[in-house]
């Protein structure tokens, strides 16, 4: 099984435990979906700056090629005044089986993404776009996401909860550590579905140590 199968079978809370208990960032706020509710995959990053003459399209090249189960991360700035992916890109990934899109910007087109199911992550919508404002600057280079630098190659989970990255040198390892969380997780809710008082398997180390359930 791969890394992209292993993580597929995980939820991003669980995998942001794992982190915190390897104290790896990775998992940011202020990414909410903007259609979809689910990714997995592994990045494919772009950086986007002010426009500027014969500057790229943000992402088209990317996308271009790109594969099954590649996610464009692109690193925004936090900007929500001006788009960075929309309807077009969205139907040129799709073909390419990209599993989504994750942007510390805004996107455009969205009740046209929504439609065709195409997974969005982003700060929110704008009407805005991204010709004569912003411009690609680099492609398949680390990027800053929401406090977090995310490399080409590393794994990305996104689901209601929020999105997660997972740094490539230590994916092994951090999944491995959420699978044992998930685990345990399930085996409390058994528990409390059981009648068990959920004071007490709250406070029971062997069931909760390196989880924060809610």
């Amino acid at each position: 099984m791969t890394l992209a199968e292993r993580l597929s079978a995980l939820d991003a809370c669980v995998v942001s435990d794992a982190l915190d208990e390897l104290a790896l960032p990775g998992s940011v706020t202020g990414l909410q979906p903007l259609s979809g509710t689910r990714l997995v995959g592994r990045a494919r990053t772009v950086l986007t700056g002010p426009a500027r003459p014969g500057g790229k399209h943000v992402a088209a090249q990317t996308v271009a090629v790109s594969g099954w189960g590649d996610v464009v991360v692109i690193g925004g700035g936090g900007r929500t005044d001006v788009s960075c992916w929309g309807g077009i890109l969205t139907a040129a990934a799709m073909r390419r089986g990209l599993s989504g899109v994750v942007i510390d910007g805004a996107a455009r087109d969205v009740d046209e993404i929504r439609a065709q199911g195409f997974p969005v992550f982003a700060r929110g919508a704008t009407t805005r776009t991204a010709r004569g404002r912003i411009t690609q600057v680099t492609a398949d280079e680390p990027v800053e996401i929401a406090g977090v630098t995310v490399a080409p190659g590393d794994l990305v989970i996104a689901d209601g909860s929020g999105v997660v990255f997972v740094p490539a040198g230590r994916a092994a390892e951090v999944l491995d550590i959420a699978g044992r969380l998930q685990a345990r997780q399930a085996r409390i809710l058994q528990l409390v579905r059981a009648g068990e008082p959920v004071t007490e398997l709250m406070s029971d180390a062997s069931l909760t140590e390196g989880l924060n359930p809610g």
